[in-house]
């Protein structure tokens, strides 16, 4: 039996969620894949212990996007027998990924270790900040093989980087050095692949310091923000605070600033 998919390594409240197929590049397969991921994505949010899930993956690369040789095949997560079945196929699979994704809502970091190829750059650009090996490259390159986007990315690329850059990573499939990707906004940074890792933990510190559920409305606030007309915003602005104010974390967080000492906080 191969090993699972996606590891889970908690220590405090920042877990390190690694993608752990590197004989394949970390390419997603199977629809077992994709479960192991949305799982061990799913365990870090239910846990409140949790503010910060950095994704990884093992090996020289991040993540080689499809298995090519599985949709040859007609066996995996992309084509079946019938383009009905090949839909629903994606729907249960990739998107299932996406939109668990999405929808978390502790703070995610992508830590790309090497080359992030179609869905596995989409899976990167999902995350709320994201780091890269100064040695990788990405690419969503699935004109490249005859297909589009099938994952989401065309939303998500835009989200990042607007449509004309986006336009031009997705209609020429080109291969983005980590330079030229930070350069296009993809990336929050370049780091030396050493030290890679230790970066998007001391990131990841930096947030998880943090009273845990103020990080989570605030990640909330900020995704809803991404679609909604301000007047909505300001509706939900108020309605999280309001929230916010009545944890004892804001309590503790006033109590320390005004006895001038540092803050302890809870979660609660």
């Amino acid at each position: 039996m191969s090993a699972a998919f996606a590891t889970y390594e908690k220590t405090g409240r920042i877990v390190l969620i690694t993608l752990n197929r590197p004989e394949s590049r970390n390419a997603i397969a199977t629809h077992a894949d994709c479960e192991a991921l949305v799982e061990v994505l799913r365990q870090a949010d239910e846990d409140p212990q949790v503010s910060v899930a950095i994704l990884t993956g093992k090996g020289t690369a991040f993540c080689a996007g499809g298995d090519l040789k599985a949709m040859k095949e007609r066996t995996g997560i992309g084509p079946l027998a019938t383009p009905a079945d090949t839909r629903l196929n994606y729907k249960r699979g990739v998107h299932a990924i996406a939109r668990a994704l999405q929808d978390l809502e502790i703070a995610t970091i992508a830590a790309v270790n090497g080359p992030a190829i179609g869905l596995g750059l989409d899976l990167a650009v999902l995350c709320d900040l994201r780091l890269i090996a100064d040695s990788a490259r990405v690419a969503s390159s699935f004109v490249k093989v005859g297909i589009v986007p099938g994952d989401g990315g065309a939303w998500v690329l835009q989200k990042a980087i607007g449509y004309a850059r986006a336009a031009e990573m997705v209609l020429t499939g080109d291969t983005y050095t980590a330079d030229e990707a930070v350069a296009l906004g993809l990336f929050n940074r370049a780091v030396p692949a050493a030290s890679l890792l230790s970066e998007a933990r001391a990131l990841a510190a930096r947030i998880a310091v943090n009273p845990p559920r103020a990080v989570r409305l605030s990640k909330r606030l900020l995704r809803e923000a991404q679609h909604a007309r301000y007047a909505d915003v300001l509706e939900l602005s108020a309605a999280y605070q309001a929230l916010a104010h009545e944890t004892a974390d804001h309590k503790e967080a006033v109590d320390a600033f005004l006895e001038k000492r540092p803050p302890t906080f809870t979660g609660a």
